[in-house]
């Protein structure tokens, strides 16, 4: 994708990796163009920022829509970066390709919807513009792989993919799960489209941006694609997890890119991909336990026996049929799936103070 290759750092001090940054919402001219001025000044050369906002529920800041179109030019007019916006629906598409915006990108909850993306596809048919497009809500690769076969079949040629994590309801570590096999599964089923990282939207806070980039970037992404705003405090959605420029630079200073060409590299992606199966495993386990805490004090309150033996043998029976299918030894399933239930069981025990 041409467009990932243009927009490399150009800073000295900084790794060579495409980042796309700038506020989560263009709010006002000044506040647009003091962000991107700060990022251009870093060695960034593409500039974002959302005009139209889908958000969850009314009265909630949605954006300052096309009236935002002439605050993107003028910072590319000033600083020379590329400039890019989200489009939702045909009406985004053509307002955005008549003001000359240099990239596109497809929101998380519109590529949930393959109406909405279709639509999308169909007003850029024949447009020659690079369009991005943010996973599905739901860790749904299929859907994913979908939309952006449907802007390839529009004629759409240059494409990325954005990682920006899935709806996790279970209030986990981070605002949305990363789930970074899903994305590694998409690297494999589609290798020609380039997959950048949001991990502001991944973190849900600003403190969490920086370990998530370096993840990323050892997981052998092509690019980050990180909110940052001249007065995160101040801004009108998500403040919480977007940084200054000046942390950007910081963050930025401090990656280091591994050559996935090398063996030690891809090493590196090997084990990032196994530290990330881990992750998502200890994740999965505490929410089990969870589970089996709740369901001790239901038992107590209704005096019901903690051990029910009957339950465990159908537990390890769908355990040993899963492994056969998968190709795992049965010994050694059992003794995982003995200490899952002997620490279930333990929870379940374990009175609250």
């Amino acid at each position: 994708m041409d467009f990932i290759e243009n927009i490399e750092l150009s800073g000295d001090s900084l790794c060579r990796i495409p980042v796309v940054a700038g506020p989560c919402s263009a709010e006002t001219s000044e506040q647009c163009m003091a962000t991107a001025k700060a990022l251009a000044a870093l060695g960034v050369r593409a500039f974002r920022a959302g005009l139209w906002k889908p958000r969850t529920k009314p009265n909630c800041f949605e954006g300052v829509g096309a009236e935002g179109l002439a605050w993107l030019t003028a910072v590319r007019r000033e600083t020379g970066m590329a400039v890019m916006s989200e489009v939702a629906t045909p009406v985004h598409v053509e307002e955005a390709l008549s003001a000359g915006l240099d990239a596109l990108w497809i929101g998380a909850r519109t590529t949930t919807n393959p109406f909405a993306v279709q639509e999308i596809a169909d007003a850029l048919r024949g447009v020659e513009i690079p369009v991005f497009v943010k996973n599905p809500v739901t860790p749904d690769l299929a859907l994913w792989i979908g939309a952006i076969e449907r802007l390839s079949n529009a004629g759409v040629k240059e494409i990325a993919a954005v990682h920006r994590g899935f709806a996790d309801y279970a209030n986990g570590r981070y605002r949305n799960n990363p789930q970074w096999t899903i994305p590694i599964d998409l690297r494999r089923e589609m290798p020609a489209i380039p997959i950048l990282c949001d991990p502001s939207h991944i973190g849900g806070r600003r403190e969490a941006v920086e370990p998530l980039c370096r993840q990323a970037v050892d997981l052998g992404f092509d690019g980050l694609f990180v909110e940052a705003h001249i007065a995160p405090d101040e801004a009108l959605s998500d403040s919480r997890q977007q940084i200054t420029p000046q942390m950007l630079g910081a963050i930025l200073g401090r990656l280091v890119l591994r050559d996935g060409a090398t063996t030690e590299g891809q090493m590196i992606r090997f084990r990032s991909e196994i530290d990330a199966i881990d992750a998502a495993l200890l994740d999965l386990l505490a929410r089990r336990m969870e589970v089996s805490r709740q369901i001790g004090r239901y038992k107590r309150s209704w005096n019901v026996a903690v051990l029910q033996s009957g339950r465990y043998a159908e537990v390890v029976a769908r355990f040993v049929e899963g492994a056969k299918s998968a190709g795992m030894d049965e010994q050694f399933i059992k003794k995982i799936v003995g200490a899952i239930h002997e620490e279930s069981v333990r929870q379940q025990l374990e009175k609250e103070e």
